[in-house]
């Protein structure tokens, strides 16, 4: 997945407008003016049309760099069955580090969404490694932890004094983890 913030370092950096781009990721299904848009909204971080591989290997050609830096991957547990707080608290403890201190700082946390965050960080290091990127040199780029609102299946009810009730909240979150190449 192309990497937005690292489109627009290299973009500063060389000194390429969007039009130069435009011209090396037009193709047949693409014109100049829709590629220039769809730049525009990847620099942004909009990734409205979806870049595709080729159109992340035609910017890299354009820019004159590798695929991998300007590269992301990302990994996400939809509806993890676990509070969205608790499980911020162990994403807290793994943003911007090495993957490999990551994994090891997991291995040893004793909270139970520690066991899951890791297993979506290795699906995340496995998508790196699909693409041929060096899984010595990821880092966790941004981990974040939404709330999903309450798990299916467990609308219920603890029943309180004076014949009230109170429900019972089970929530379920959604955990996104996005390494890329330091």
């Amino acid at each position: 997945m192309l990497s937005g913030k690292k489109l627009n370092q290299i973009c500063e950096e060389r000194g390429v407008s969007d039009a130069e781009l435009a011209g090396h990721l037009a193709h047949g299904a693409m014109s100049v003016a829709d590629a220039s848009g769809a730049i525009r909204n990847w620099r942004r971080g909009l990734y409205k049309p979806v870049p595709t591989r080729q159109d992340v290997e035609r910017l890299a050609g354009g820019l004159g760099i590798e695929t991998n830096a300007i590269s992301e991957w990302r990994a996400s547990y939809r509806y993890a069955p676990m509070s969205a707080r608790k499980a911020r608290l162990v994403t807290a403890l793994i943003a911007g580090r090495d993957v490999q201190d990551a994994l090891d700082l997991l291995t040893f946390t004793p909270k139970r969404a520690a066991s899951a965050i890791k297993k979506v960080l290795q699906n995340a290091v496995a998508n790196a490694d699909e693409q041929e990127a060096d899984k010595d040199g990821l880092v966790v780029a941004e981990a974040r932890v939404d709330q999903a609102g309450r798990r299916l299946g467990t609308k219920a009810w603890r029943a309180k004094d004076r014949g009230r009730a109170h429900p019972i909240r089970k929530e379920a979150s959604h955990i996104h983890i996005t390494v890329s190449e330091a």
